[in-house]
């Protein structure tokens, strides 16, 4: 029986489009050519671990000089790549919790990028519970963030209900005894839900 729902928050219930931001300041070759230069989706990674986002971009500039302006971008605009809301998800959220199911985020993010997506959109504040990566110090998908979860919300991994669009961090679950479902999108998330007797299909809309 499912006690807890946890999402994911990245492309389940926000996008997350850095290319689209890019594209429009700099257009889509520029953008190619600088996300082949600058490992800057490896170098986030830092930043969901905890590291400040500004001494993590200002290190990135530090060793790539002459792209300096393109990494700015990274964090003057950070919040626009977080976008569009998924607002059927959003709605399968608060169907939810109106329905008195916990509900916990389990995200790769920074620290102080969550902040700034919590104040951009208030939705991210309604979680029972929020496991951050930047501020657990651990990370998806490895099982070190999922065990903190089973001991801090002392529910069985088998009453667990995980969604996540990426396939490692549905795998770890499951290899933890967790029930998970791979987003696809907000449609198949409902279906689920309604499946596990979770939610009507009139609370699933």
């Amino acid at each position: 029986m499912v006690q807890a729902v946890l999402f994911d928050i990245g492309n389940v219930l926000v996008g997350w489009n850095p290319y689209a931001v890019y594209d429009d300041l700099i257009g889509v070759e520029r953008r190619k050519a600088f996300f082949e230069a600058v490992p800057v989706f490896k170098e986030n990674e830092r930043i969901d671990m905890g590291d400040p986002f500004s001494d993590v971009v200002a290190s990135i500039a530090e060793r790539y000089p002459d792209w300096h302006p393109e990494i700015e971008i990274w964090q003057t605009k950070w919040a626009d790549m977080v976008s569009p809301v998924i607002d059927h998800s959003v709605r399968l959220l608060r169907a939810l919790r109106a329905k008195g199911v916990p509900v916990f985020a389990l995200s790769n993010f920074g620290d102080q990028t969550f902040d700034m997506a919590q104040e951009r959109y208030p939705f991210l504040t309604e979680f029972d519970r929020a496991y951050v990566s930047g501020r657990l110090k651990m990370i998806k998908p490895y099982p070190e963030i999922y065990a903190h979860v089973e001991q801090d919300c002392g529910i069985a991994p088998a009453d667990l209900l995980f969604t996540d669009d990426l396939p490692a961090n549905i795998e770890t679950a499951q290899s933890r005894g967790w029930q998970t479902h791979l987003f696809q999108g907000p449609q198949g998330w409902a279906e689920c839900l309604v499946r596990h007797g979770i939610l009507s299909q009139e609370d699933a809309v």
